[in-house]
C-alpha cells in the first residue's frame, strides 16, 4: 500500500481562502479541482440547462404527444436502485405530467438486462403505444427493433456507454456520439429527470398548463438523490446539486413515503440525511429486490402514497437485503478459500466461479475481492439456462468495458454478450465450460493494458491536521457536504498513541487515541479486529457522532499501521 497526499493547486486554493472557506476546506476542495466557490453552491438555479441534451426536444414532443392523446405509456426499467429509482421519477413525474403511464421490470434470473426481444414481447401484452426505457436500451438495436415490428415506438433514456451500433430510437444518453451536455456523469435517474424538465416545458409551450407553469418537479428529487448516489456515478457539479437538493428535502421532512420508510427500516433518521444514508443504508435494501427477487417490489415502496404500505414494503426489503448479506458472506468465503489455492500477488487479473453461487450477488462478492485484492475481478455464477453470467469491477488504470470488448474481439465465440462502465461490467459466456478461456483471455488483456504499478493500492489523504483544526467545527463543515464517487470525503493522516481498544461488534475496533498535541479522540476502525500497535500512524475521516443526543467529534480510521 502507497499513502499519497493529494496535490493542492495554488490558485485555486487561493482563490477560496479569499471567499471566506476554512483553510482546510480550502486545501480540500482545491484538491479536488474546485477553483472558484460558486463551484459549491447547490441551488438548482445552478443547475445545467436541459437543452444540453441531444435527443431532449425530440423525447419532449413525443411525450407531449402521448399525453395529449393519452397514449399507454409503458417504462421498462432496470432491476438496480438507479433502474427502479429511474421508474419511480418517471412513473411519479409522468402522472404529474397527465401522462397514462405503467411500468415493467424485467426479473434478472429470467429475462436479463435491457430492451431485449422477448421483453418487448412481455410488453407487447400491455399494449403500449409508446414503451420508454430508464437506465437501460442504448445496447437495445434488436429489441427497439421488435418493438417497431409490433408497432410501438421507443423512447430510450440511459447513461450507460454505447456499442457500436445504435438503437433506432429517439435517444437521451449523454454518452451517445454526438451530445454535449457538460455531464457526462449524470445517473439513469438524471436522466429520465432531465427528460421530464423538457417535457414540462414542452407542455408549457404548447398552453398545457393554462396561465399556470405545471407541477413542482423538485418534489422527485428524493428520488433523484438516492438513485444518483447508489450507482455510484461520479458526483461532477452538476450531481451533487441533485444530491443536495434530495437530501434538503429529506432533513426537512418532505421526501416521498417510500423513503421515508426505507429510513425508518435501516434505523437511520431522515432529518439527518447524508450521501452516506443513500449509499449504504437505503441503496443496498433496495437493490436487495433486484438482487434476489423481482425489483417491482422497490418500484412499488418507492410509488407508494399510503405511509403504513411503505413501511411493510420497506420492511420486506429490509427482510431481503438480510438474506443478501448472508448470501454474499457464504460466497465471499468460497471465492476466497479459491483464490487461497493461487498466488494472488502474482496475477493481474482474478476470475472466480462456482456453480452454486447466486447470480444476483456476484457484483457485490466481485467488488469485495477486487477492494481486498486490489486486483481487477470478475465473478461467475450459472444461470437458470446453465448459461454462465458473470458480473466485474475495475480498479483505476483498467476500463472494464474496454478490456471485455478486446477478449470478445481476440476470442469471437467466448463471450455472448456484455456492457457496462469503466469500472464496472457484466457478461455472459456463450460456453458454458468457457471460464477456463476466459480466464487466460483476461488475464492476458490485463497484463497487457495495466501498468504494474497500477497493482499496489493507493491511499490518497488531505495530509496533516494540526491539533486546533480537529474540531467539532471543522467536522460540522465538512460533514454538512455531499461525499461520494470521484468527489472523495476528506481524508488525513496523522500519528496517534493507542490509549485503549476494545472488539464491538465482533469485528469492529473501538479505540481512544491520543494525538500529537495531547488531545484525546474517541475513535472507530470499522471491519477490522485485530490489535493495533501502541503507537500508529492513521489515515483517518472527521466525523460527528450522534448517541441518544448528544453530539461529538469522532474519527474514522481508513488504514493504520505501526508508527514508522
Amino acid at each position: 500500500m502507497q499513502i499519497l497526499t493529494r496535490t493542492i493547486p495554488p490558485e485555486a486554493e487561493h482563490s477560496l481562502l479569499a471567499a471566506g472557506l476554512h483553510p482546510v476546506e480550502a486545501r480540500v476542495y482545491a484538491a479536488r479541482g474546485i477553483c472558484s466557490a460558486t463551484e459549491l453552491e447547490t441551488e438548482l438555479k445552478h443547475l445545467l440547462p436541459p437543452s444540453g441534451l441531444k435527443g431532449l426536444v425530440q423525447a419532449a414532443a413525443r411525450l407531449a404527444d402521448a399525453v395529449a392523446a393519452q397514449e399507454r405509456i409503458l417504462i421498462v426499467a432496470d432491476y438496480d436502485a438507479d433502474g427502479a429509482t429511474a421508474c419511480a421519477v418517471g412513473l411519479r413525474g409522468l402522472s404529474m405530467l397527465g401522462g397514462k403511464v405503467e411500468f415493467l421490470v424485467p426479473n434478472r434470473f429470467e429475462y436479463g438486462y435491457g430492451l431485449t426481444p422477448e421483453i418487448v414481447e412481455l410488453a407487447a401484452s400491455r399494449q403500449p403505444q409508446l414503451i420508454v426505457t430508464v437506465d437501460n436500451g442504448i445496447a437495445s438495436a434488436a429489441g427497439v427493433q421488435r418493438a417497431r415490428q409490433l408497432g410501438m415506438d421507443v423512447l430510450i433514456t440511459d447513461h450507460h456507454l454505447p456499442g457500436e451500433i445504435l438503437p433506432e430510437a429517439v435517444i437521451v444518453n449523454p454518452n451517445q456520439p454526438g451530445c454535449e451536455f457538460a455531464s457526462k456523469h449524470l445517473a439513469g435517474v438524471g436522466v429520465m429527470f432531465y427528460v421530464l424538465l423538457g417535457l414540462r416545458a414542452e407542455l408549457r409551450q404548447r398552453g398545457a398548463f393554462g396561465d399556470g407553469t405545471g407541477p413542482n418537479l423538485a418534489e422527485l428529487l428524493d428520488l433523484v438523490a438516492l438513485g444518483t448516489v447508489a450507482d455510484v456515478v461520479k458526483l461532477d457539479v452538476n450531481n451533487r446539486i441533485l444530491v443536495e437538493q434530495g437530501l434538503k428535502r429529506m432533513r426537512a421532512g418532505r421526501a416521498c413515503p417510500g423513503i421515508l420508510a426505507l429510513y425508518q427500516a435501516a434505523g437511520r433518521e431522515a432529518r439527518r440525511a447524508s450521501a452516506f444514508d443513500l449509499g449504504f443504508m437505503l441503496g443496498p435494501r433496495l437493490n436487495a429486490a433486484g438482487r434476489l427477487d423481482d425489483m417491482s417490489l422497490g418500484i412499488a415502496c418507492l410509488t407508494a402514497d399510503n405511509t403504513e404500505a411503505a413501511l411493510a414494503m420497506a420492511r420486506e426489503l429490509d427482510q431481503l437485503n438480510r438474506e443478501r448479506r448472508h448470501i454474499e458472506a457464504e460466497m465471499q468465503d468460497i471465492a476466497q478459500a479459491k483464490l487461497d489455492q493461487i498466488d494472488v500477488g502474482d496475477r493481474y487479473s482474478l476470475t472466480v466461479f462456482d456453480p452454486d453461487f447466486h447470480q444476483g450477488v456476484v457484483g457485490l462478492v466481485a467488488s469485495r475481492l477486487k477492494d481486498k485484492h486490489h486486483r481487477p475481478t470478475i465473478v461467475f455464477a450459472q444461470g437458470l439456462e446453465g448459461e454462465i453470467k458473470g458480473s466485474g469491477r475495475s480498479i483505476p488504470g483498467l476500463h472494464l468495458r474496454d478490456a471485455l470488448d478486446l477478449v470478445s474481439k481476440r476470442e469471437p465465440s467466448l463471450i455472448a454478450k456484455f456492457g457496462g462502465h469503466a469500472m464496472a461490467a457484466g457478461l455472459t459466456l456463450a460456453d458454458p465450460d468457457g471460464v477456463g478461456s476466459f480466464r487466460q483471455c483476461f488475464e492476458t488483456v490485463c497484463r497487457e493494458l495495466l501498468d504494474a504499478q497500477a497493482l499496489t493500492r493507493t491511499v490518497e489523504t488531505d495530509g496533516e491536521l494540526d491539533a486546533a483544526a480537529m474540531s467539532m467545527e471543522l467536522a460540522e463543515r465538512l460533514d454538512c457536504r455531499v461525499w461520494g464517487q470521484g468527489f472523495p470525503a476528506p481524508r488525513f493522516i496523522g500519528r496517534f498513541r493507542v490509549r485503549s481498544q476494545r472488539v464491538v461488534g465482533e469485528k469492529h475496533l473501538k479505540l481512544q487515541l491520543e494525538g500529537q498535541g495531547g488531545q484525546t479522540f474517541d475513535a472507530m476502525y470499522f471491519q477490522h479486529a485485530e490489535p493495533l500497535p501502541d503507537r500508529v500512524e492513521a489515515v483517518y475521516q472527521l466525523c460527528v457522532n450522534e448517541w441518544q443526543g448528544r453530539r461529538s467529534l469522532q474519527l474514522l480510521l481508513d488504514h493504520a499501521h505501526q508508527e514508522p
